[in-house]
């Protein structure tokens, strides 16, 4: 076994492979003598070599899979275990072990020593009188699970913030380089490490990038800082060749992690095609194969005496991997999308006789569940997004219904983050949306726990609260797959990972898993329509719709939300709404509304408790502009930015782009949204420079631009960007600064007359403090001069509650962007992470200066979470913000703060719960400005 450094290896003891060696070295033993007294030593013959014990037992050993030693599960002590960790006892916790197919729930206590979990249950009075240093920690019944484990993370590869050198993800060196090691790009000191263990990350597979077909080596790591400080230190089970050591062949050899990819990012980036790519698959695996037969030769012959002319044993160090892959002993992690990269890799592992561990991202895996039985060896599991989907032609027929369907079908299925693509801190909501979509909530835990950790071939020691297991446990305030679940306390190897940490009230429903709702009808159209059901409205009802059992209503009150309990009748039933050609015209018991119960056509929908609120509206992404945002040919494209190059002369001088031209309706995300409760997009120009354009503001359930309702506002704000270092942010600010001195000519200038006037509000997207501090100087600067006030909003934001009372002062209104931070860029890396790292997020820090905030997305395909993004936002925010808050983030606050004029009144029916939890679903919108109802049941 090769010693890391820092590490504590455990004392191999007595095993079968032992015993195999001392076999191995009688054979030769008497190989040996015979050589003396027969054949092998004659003249002429061969002589045996110096080195035969060796090389018989290397060939003996050649093929043995990966597992850990017999007597591992004896451990008394971790491999990792750092000296000077106490011992730490939890009492009346309620542990999900992950065993008994994640249907196994002990109340009880669980105790952690030396890096692993010693016991499960009733600790023993005796056990615990053993200890003088015991920590213990009442958890109240809260909790506690296996320590969450990210089967595909470019997580210290492509680390945060993102800097010239920073980023090891992609070699672009060829094709195929199995031989390349994401460890040896590992970065240390990424910000994101931190983040991640608050989120309940423990153990994270740091993959190479998918521009190649085959990328690289994996490796998985532990994400803790370890005293030795390096990156060896936090893989968690090194091969024994890692440190080019001499291996000690009576072990067991460990796993090997490895990346392939196929299907458009290997194609566009050698700009190749499908076939291409395969044929570089076929080519590196012929080699390895000729290689591999070339070994068992050579291994035949040894083993048989026959050394004359033997030679040495046949290796290539650049392909020794792929060689590991053809013997099984490597664990392949596969990038691929549709069916047709799918059967092309299946066929692959036909033809030379390997296993894939895991189909990565996998978008179109669900539509082909048996093709994927069809591989050689055990069926891989699928490891998905929940609802990232559409961003790429391969990802256009990506469905929330996946985890549920490959399921059903029997395939393991694990959620991943991709890191960065999504931030691994959240990774458990990746399981949460997949168990709202409708994954059982056994198998949703099991997706980013035991099942990763199986399939990486680490179940003897992660994913799973089992004695003589990892002590990586996380202790969270609610249940984990409750919207917002945040760790109380993350251990990794029984180490306490949080400082001081900070978590909000939970309500006593988020202890309990939530009662999620039937998709049946829809996963059933899914599957009918190949991945792209109708999204149309296929009802709009002009009539009487009456809503019952509605436990509660939200309405606008100006530019407020106010929430209305209206009272249940003497049999328990909840509140009818009754609704007439969109409006609302009673809210009280079935017998208040009585008078509309025979009225001609009338609709009755039961909402089983349900509530309705109002709309929400959805800012930041390219929302309307881009059917697919990977897809040029789908999209409005980008605008000129007038600091970069000339605009082209017809355009004239001055011209500012306008939004409104260039929508495009029934986009599949923007009806996705509408079925979320995000009946209005606002959008500006698609735009990385610094003059964005005029946004504009429409509908996001209606098929095209001439219907009525539409376009709501065909201008809403003028938006800008700067924060980019090309050219300089002074360059920025200086045009700024002339535009607001009357130098702008044509439309341009104009609107800079509208934005002094306070006609038209000016959205500067923006993440520094320094550069927000620079702008609300020339803010005051420019109404001192003019003597107006200027309705600035900030976009973005990521630092903006370093200046909140500085904000608040200068009326400036503040868009989070995403609402959840993250410290992608040197500008934007000084975050407010929010519980359980902070007491306050962004939203609490800002609203607490009387700041008007408002949550954004960056991507169009998450406009569908934004009921999730703001209800998350209130539930940390320990009760200063209420439900009424929480829609106002993404209603009223948005409109003021985009410059919408007309208040948008469309509402949101929502059947078993509300547009703030799991529990609801979206069956209707109310439009009073169409007259109508929408029903999407």
């Amino acid at each position: 076994m090769d010693k890391i450094v820092g590490h504590t290896p455990p004392k191999p003891r007595l095993t079968s492979l032992r015993l195999l060696l001392a076999a191995v070295l009688l054979v030769v033993a008497l190989a040996t003598y015979y050589s003396a007294t027969l054949n092998w030593g004659h003249a002429g013959s061969a002589t045996v070599p110096i080195n035969a014990a060796q090389i018989v037992q290397k060939c003996q050993t050649l093929n043995i899979l990966p597992r850990p030693p017999n007597d591992f599960d004896q451990r008394i002590q971790s491999d990792r275990f750092e000296t000077g960790t106490p011992p730490t006892l939890f009492r009346n916790a309620s542990i999900w072990t992950g065993r008994v197919s994640g249907h196994e729930v002990i109340v009880g206590d669980l105790l952690l020593d030396k890096g692993i979990i010693k016991e499960v249950g009733q600790v023993k009075r005796g056990v615990l009188d053993a200890y003088d240093d015991l920590v213990v920690i009442d958890a109240g019944g809260a909790w506690i699970t296996p320590g969450i484990v990210d089967l595909h993370s470019h997580l210290g590869v492509d680390s945060a913030p993102a800097l010239q050198g920073a980023s090891d993800t992609n070699s672009l060196k060829g094709l195929v380089l199995p031989w390349l090691r994401s460890l040896d790009g590992l970065n240390t000191h990424d910000d994101a490490y931190r983040l991640s263990i608050s989120g309940g990350i423990t153990t994270a597979n740091v993959l190479p990038g998918s521009a190649d077909a085959i990328g690289g080596q994996a490796f998985t790591i532990k994400l803790r800082p370890t005293s030795e400080r390096s990156a060896s230190s936090m893989v968690l089970e090194p091969p024994h060749t890692l440190n080019g050591t001499q291996v000690d062949l009576s072990l067991p050899p460990r796993w090997r992690q490895m990346k392939h990819a196929c299907g458009e990012n290997p194609s566009r980036v050698y700009s190749g095609t499908r076939m291409d790519t395969i044929w570089a698959f076929r080519q590196g695996y012929d080699s390895a194969r000729r290689i591999k037969e070339k070994q068992d030769d050579y291994c035949r012959r040894a083993l048989h005496g026959q050394w004359q002319d033997l030679g040495e044993f046949p290796e290539d160090l650049q392909w020794e991997a792929l060689v590991d892959v053809l013997r099984g002993r490597v664990k392949v992690h596969n990038h691929c999308y549709e069916a047709t990269d799918l059967d092309g890799i299946v066929r692959l592992t036909n033809e030379f006789k390997f296993s894939i561990a895991a189909f990565h991202h996998a978008h179109e895996t669900y539509l082909v569940p048996d093709l994927l039985k069809k591989a050689y060896g055990k069926t891989p599991a699928i490891a998905l997004f929940a609802t990232n989907a559409r961003y790429k032609r391969e990802a256009f027929r990506g469905s929330e219904f996946a985890p549920r369907i490959l399921a059903e079908y029997g395939l393991s299925v694990v959620m991943k983050s991709d890191h960065p693509v999504l931030n691994s801190r959240h990774l458990l909501h990746e399981a949460q949306q997949a168990h709202f979509y409708g994954l059982p909530d056994n198998l949703a835990l099991a997706s980013v726990t035991s099942t990763p950790a199986t399939v990486l071939g680490y179940d003897h020691r992660i994913g799973f609260i089992k004695q003589g297991h990892d002590a990586d446990v996380v202790l969270w305030d609610s249940h984990p797959l409750s919207l917002g679940a945040t760790p109380k306390q993350v251990f990794i190897d029984g180490i306490p990972q949080i400082r001081s940490p900070h978590t909000s009230a939970k309500p006593i429903a988020f202890q309990r898993v939530p009662n999620t709702p039937d998709f049946d009808n829809e996963v059933k159209e899914t599957l009918q329509h190949d991945g792209l059901p109708p999204l149309e409205t296929k009802i709009s009802n002009p009539g009487t719709v009456i809503f019952s059992n509605v436990r509660s209503v939200f309405l606008r009150r100006g530019k407020e939300i106010e929430e209305i309990l209206p009272p249940a009748d003497v049999a328990g039933a909840f509140a009818a709404v009754v609704v007439e050609r969109g409006n609302i015209t009673c809210i009280g018991t079935l017998l208040d509304c009585s008078s509309f119960q025979d009225s001609p056509g009338v609709e009755r929908i039961d909402l089983e408790g349900g509530s309705i609120s109002p709309s929400l509206i959805s800012y930041g992404s390219h929302l309307g502009l881009n059917h697919i945002d990977g897809e040029p040919s789908t999209n409005d494209g980008q605008v000129n930015d007038p600091l970069k190059s000339n605009s082209p002369p017809i355009l004239g001088n001055g011209n500012v782009i306008q939004a409104v031209d260039g929508l495009q309706f029934s986009t599949r995300d923007a009806l996705i949204a509408y079925r979320s409760g995000v009946a209005t997009g606002v959008t500006a120009p698609s735009s990385s420079g610094f003059l964005g354009g005029l946004g504009t503001a429409f509908n996001t359930g209606l098929g095209h631009r001439l219907q009525s309702g539409a376009v709501l506002q065909d201008i809403t704000a003028l938006h800008v960007f700067i924060g980019s270092s090309k050219p300089s942010v002074s360059t920025q600010m200086a045009a700024l600064r002339n535009l607001f001195s009357g130098t702008g000519e044509g439309k341009l200038g104009a609107c800079f007359g509208d934005i002094l006037s306070g006609k038209l509000p000016l959205v500067i997207k923006v993440q520094s403090a320094d550069i927000m501090a620079s702008l609300i100087s020339l803010k005051k600067e420019v109404e001192v001069q003019s003597g107006t006030r200027i309705q600035m909003t900030f976009s973005g934001a990521n630092e903006a509650h370093l200046l909140a009372k500085e904000i608040g002062d200068a009326e400036i209104g503040i868009i989070l962007q995403p609402s959840r931070p993250f410290p992608g860029t040197w500008k934007s890396k000084r975050i407010l992470p929010g519980p359980p790292l902070t007491k306050d997020n962004s939203v609490t820090a800002l609203t607490a200066y009387n700041v008007t905030v408002g949550v954004g997305v960056e991507e169009q395909w998450s406009s569908r979470n934004i009921r999730f993004d703001i209800a998350w936002a209130a539930l940390e925010a320990n009760g200063s913000l209420s439900k009424s808050d929480a829609i106002a983030l993404a209603s009223v606050n948005l409109e003021r703060l985009l410059g919408i004029q007309n208040p948008i009144t469309d509402l949101i029916a929502v059947k078993g719960g509300t547009l703030l939890d799991f529990e609801g679903k979206v069956v209707g919108v109310i439009s009073p400005q169409r007259g109508v109802v929408d029903l999407l049941v």
